[in-house]
């Protein structure tokens, strides 16, 4: 008979956002249904010819706790993620663990797109000597996972999954891994993006995946209404500290729940056009994963990016992997407040379905002002959603070109 296998307990949340500078804040607007969407305060329209000239960006002040000489060694999406490891670390409350016996993973879509090209620009315009010397840890995709590693002295592995925009949900998959395999008692997980810059911005939009609503970037981000017409570029970062139920039992840890279940496939299929039966296969493996019935999920933080193609399907394969069983659930798109973080938005939207699970309660899906008819499920449509009582289930879908589908559910603790 094999060892029963630990449970994996969250005990930290820590976030940077366009919705706020901590957890607390970022959860507060959610549930108060605030969209982050506005047009840039920069010339970049004008001087580059964008179509798109709005986004989700960072909200003020969110990285002041930073030093300057900390700030000049790691491109943004580095210092989003460290700013929100040192959160989480806090909130987990900062335990004394065993270095051997601590890992971390940390996901991004496209990492230090800032760096890369900032220093391109000075090899074309000022020469290769003056290159800054960081670089290359700056513009590494690993570099988040390596400099939190560092922080905090994880010597149990370092791990950065770079799976487009399921990289955040991977994240948490892996270090549920690592615990489960019993490689470390604790894992610092999570995804990081800064990727608001005009040349992303600008190819995104050339491939129609964009929001066009340039007059009315505030309601932009419409997951499921009727006239959605694209996603809204975010940034940010979350992460989570994981850790074994007996490690967390054993110091008296607060648990906001569980990571029970996670469910790992691809479309081998389209770069960008999802496959309906690799998402249902990912569900169905997380919900078996967790040892739950269809019944038993009450709530699902949806990939959901606000595409005329892709907000629908999504539902009609959860709906499949449910075998129907769906009156009892309520379904939200936190994209419509936050925009697309991207390699970060797995990693929001599982704080989001850890929290839910705790407090009991689903944030809004924003901006439907017409919903779409072929809408398979119920949507927390412009406000929050109470959530039952008793052992309840939380579903967190991420998605991302090139086919990668991951499902993590998170159960009442």
């Amino acid at each position: 008979m094999p060892a029963p296998r630990s449970r994996v307990a969250v005990t930290g949340l820590g976030t940077v956002s366009p919705l706020g500078g901590d957890v607390t804040s970022t959860w507060e607007a959610a549930l108060a249904g605030t969209s982050t969407a506005r047009t840039f305060d920069n010339d970049w329209k004008e001087r580059y010819g964008l179509s798109v000239d709005f986004a989700c960006q960072l909200v003020p002040g969110a990285l002041d706790s930073l030093s300057r000489p900390e700030s000049r060694k790691l491109d943004p999406s580095g210092q989003y993620s460290m700013v929100a490891a040192r959160e989480a670390w806090a909130d987990a409350g900062a335990p004394e663990v065993d270095p051997d016996r601590l890992g971390v993973v940390v996901g991004t879509g496209i990492g230090g797109i800032w760096t890369t090209l900032d220093q391109w620009d000075v090899v074309r315009e000022r020469g290769a000597r003056r290159v800054n010397p960081f670089t290359v840890p700056m513009l590494m995709a690993n570099g988040s996972a390596a400099q939190i590693s560092m922080e905090l002295g994880a010597r149990a592995g370092a791990h950065t999954p770079v799976s487009a925009c399921a990289s955040g949900a991977e994240a948490v998959a892996l270090g549920m891994g690592m615990i489960r395999d019993g490689r470390a008692d604790m894992v610092v997980v999570g995804g990081t993006e800064a990727s608001i810059h005009p040349m992303t911005i600008a190819a995104f939009a050339n491939i129609r995946a964009l929001s066009g609503r340039v007059d009315d970037p505030e309601h932009a981000s419409r997951p499921y209404d009727v006239d959605r017409d694209g996603f809204v570029l975010g940034e940010g970062a979350a992460i989570l500290v994981l850790e074994s139920e007996e490690h967390a039992t054993a110091r008296g840890a607060r648990v906001y729940a569980y990571a029970s279940g996670r469910g790992m496939a691809s479309d081998a299929h389209h770069i960008s056009a999802p496959s309906a039966d690799g998402q249902s296969r990912a569900v169905r493996e997380a919900m078996e994963d967790a040892d739950l019935s269809p019944s038993d999920i009450v709530h699902v933080n949806a990939h959901g990016t606000s595409t005329p193609l892709g907000d629908i399907g999504e539902l009609r394969a959860v709906s499949d992997a449910l075998d129907g069983v769906t009156d009892q659930v309520v379904v939200t798109s936190t994209k419509s407040m936050t925009g697309h973080l991207l390699g970060g938005a797995g990693a929001l939207e599982s704080l989001f379905s850890a929290l839910a699970s705790y407090h009991r309660i689903a944030p809004p899906t924003i901006n439907i002002e017409n919903l779409d008819p072929e809408t398979p499920m119920r949507i927390a449509q412009n406000a929050p959603a109470e959530l039952p009582g008793g052992d309840i289930a939380v579903l967190n879908n991420a998605f991302g070109f090139g086919g990668h589908d991951i499902a993590v559910v998170f159960t009442s603790a």
